[in-house]
């Protein structure tokens, strides 16, 4: 019976390779005494005023469909946000639409750009869910591999290598997952020329533009000339701590949000109508909350990064999101092998730097997303780990 059902799946479908953090994640919700530095979720609970916001909504009987793109009053607020956090200016009218999760948002953007043939340069390592995007849309992905010598940032001259005459657009996400890396305003300057010059979309995953550290986030569409050739998507999951409310938005160009819209219409509807009223007031009152979460990450990732380096598991410092990518190369393994070994022998769950792409082999993702006392914890297993098999080569 199997194979007779085997024969009803598409090849697309047939050929997506599953997850390699939810492999890792899956084997250790079977362990014991597992500390999981795996899935980038923060540890922080929704703040208590967000949740009452969405029973409150229940209570009120907000239980019904909204409009296609969202509650205006929340697309309206968004666009104060943005203007206020990062000197961007979005009509809430025609050019936010609310979506389930930054997920989905990446999803319309690419089903409502691509057509068959065309090419869109994914910046690598990056997160899972890119390359099968672009897939599932009826495009060609194409690896922009960025290496630790850079920092994990593009460069003219990686760019210039991989665009082609079928190139259409560029995917960015900075801050990374899973390398932490950002790009300052020069840095983006620097780029953005070649990206006119070829006349490049550019689809912007900010989901961690509130968790960058040590300098304020710059967003690629405040280049001159690039905000009409920019889509950009963000969320409410990883700054407000609300993963499970499954709540995002995208803005860009008119025209471009209204074919994601006509998409959004017939596979969507709408973002779910609670999350909606929650964040509404994630973005009215929740400042303080995301300070606050923001500053306990700031100083996991500093001891972290420190310890790893102390290790001898060579470690940039990323400037955002709640990832520390380490190199795992002096041990002689490979990211694959350092993984399984380390949550076999110790209890530690961390992702192959592998399934991020080209340039993450040789590294391990860790999320510094959890509490201090179990990064100090498995900070001890880590250097047992390295130190025995160190003492064995």
């Amino acid at each position: 019976m199997k194979e007779v059902q085997q024969q009803y799946i598409s090849k697309t479908a047939s050929q997506l390779k599953p997850s390699g953090i939810r492999k890792f994640f899956d084997l250790a919700s079977q362990m014991d005494n597992v500390i999981s530095l795996g899935v980038g979720e923060p540890d922080f609970v929704t703040p208590w005023n967000v949740c009452e916001a969405g029973y409150a909504s229940l209570e009120s009987g907000y239980t019904a469909y909204t409009a296609n793109a969202g509650l205006l009053e929340l697309r309206e607020e968004i666009s104060s946000y943005l203007d206020e956090q990062f000197s961007l200016s979005y009509s809430a009218e025609s050019q936010i639409i609310l979506t389930v999760g930054a997920s989905q948002a990446i999803d319309l953007a690419f089903r409502a750009v691509i057509d068959p043939g065309d090419e869109v340069i994914i910046v690598e390592p990056g997160f899972v869910a890119y390359s099968p995007a672009v897939t599932l849309a009826g495009g060609t992905p194409v690896s922009l591999e960025t290496k630790a010598e850079d920092e994990f940032k593009i460069t003219r001259e990686s760019l210039e290598k991989v665009i082609t005459k079928r190139t259409k657009a560029i995917l960015l996400c900075f801050p990374s997952n899973p390398t932490g890396a950002t790009m300052s305003e020069a840095e983006l300057k620097n780029v953005t020329d070649i990206i006119q010059e070829h006349d490049l979309l550019v689809l912007s995953d900010e989901i961690y533009a509130e968790l960058t550290y040590d300098e304020t986030h710059f967003s690629i569409a405040r280049v001159d000339g690039m905000k009409e050739r920019t889509i950009l998507i963000s969320g409410f999951s990883k700054a407000f701590a609300m993963t499970g409310w499954r709540l995002g938005y995208v803005t860009g160009p008119e025209e471009i949000i209204a074919a994601m819209l006509k998409i959004h219409q017939y596979t969507m509807m709408c973002a779910p109508t609670i999350a909606q009223h929650g964040a509404l007031e994630a973005l009215k009152s929740g400042r303080d909350d995301l300070e606050r979460m923001k500053k306990s990450y700031r100083q996991r990732r500093n001891f972290l990064v420190k310890a790893f380096n102390n290790i001898g598991l060579s470690c940039h410092m990323p400037g955002g999101a709640f990832y520390a990518f380490p190199s795992v190369q002096a041990t002689g393994m490979t990211s694959d092998e350092f993984a399984e070994k380390l949550l076999e022998e110790e209890q530690v769950a961390v992702v192959p730097g592998h399934v991020f792409g080209a340039g993450g082999e040789g590294y391990v993702r860790c999320s510094y997303a959890t509490s201090i006392d179990s990064l100090q914890e498995a900070v001890k297993r880590i250097e047992r780990f390295v130190n025995r098999h160190n003492s064995k080569g």
